[in-house]
């Protein structure tokens, strides 16, 4: 629930031309800096937010909040204190970002709309796309191993070993009959190609055929 000051709550019902936006953005390794909406610089929480920074005003405010999932958000680097080795380097990746509503006359008199975390930062023709995830994000992460027919390792990486320079222009399709007569690496495959799958469920004896209880395969 929002703590909104009863004065920033009339000045809001009643459409104030004096309302702006500031995001803070807090970087893991301490960093801190503002952008702003408004035409002038503004600090807000101690932090100094600069004028016309370039990020879309109103951008995943619905689609951030307290839901889980992510929202893109785009804007243009034109702040000198987000340089393009850092986004590069990555250090804004993981950054905490607040998104405020602020009475520039009076900065005291503000609410916070949402929290998210920076979840990447990439160049995009002149300017940036942020890629912001929600604080329940978490819980649409998988965590650890999930199991299934088809292999979860990347081609070439050291799960799956394959030297790559020796199959040029070749990709993987993560299937075990790929892994085999392709890359000849059954050693590494990292999927599990015997686990039932729906067609187990629909699967009946049948006359002929193998029916010795071996594998699928």
């Amino acid at each position: 629930m929002r703590d909104i000051p009863e004065e920033l709550t009339a000045r809001i019902e009643s459409g104030a031309a004096t309302l702006c936006h500031a995001w803070l953005l807090r970087r893991t390794d301490g960093v801190e800096s503002g952008l702003t909406d408004h035409d002038r610089d503004l600090t807000v929480e101690g932090i100094s937010c600069r004028a016309a920074s370039g990020w879309i005003t109103g951008a995943a405010d619905s689609a951030v909040g307290l839901s889980a999932g992510s929202a893109a958000v785009a804007g243009s680097l034109d702040d000198a204190r987000i340089t393009e080795e850092d986004v590069a380097a990555g250090l804004y990746d993981g950054a905490a970002v607040a998104l405020w509503r602020v009475d520039w006359i009076r900065p005291d008199l503000r609410v916070r709309l949402w929290t998210a975390t920076l979840a990447r930062i990439r160049r995009e023709g002149a300017g940036f796309v942020a890629e912001l995830e929600g604080p329940l994000g978490k819980l649409e992460r998988v965590v650890g191993r999930t199991y299934g027919r088809e292999c979860d390792a990347l081609l070439g990486d050291a799960r799956c070993r394959v030297d790559v320079t020796a199959f040029p222009g070749l990709g993987c399709d993560k299937r075990w009959a790929t892994c085999v007569e392709t890359f000849d690496n059954a050693i590494n495959f990292q999927g599990f190609p015997d686990i039932p799958g729906d067609d187990f469920l629909t699967a009946a004896p049948i006359e002929g055929g193998r029916n010795d209880g071996g594998s699928r395969r």
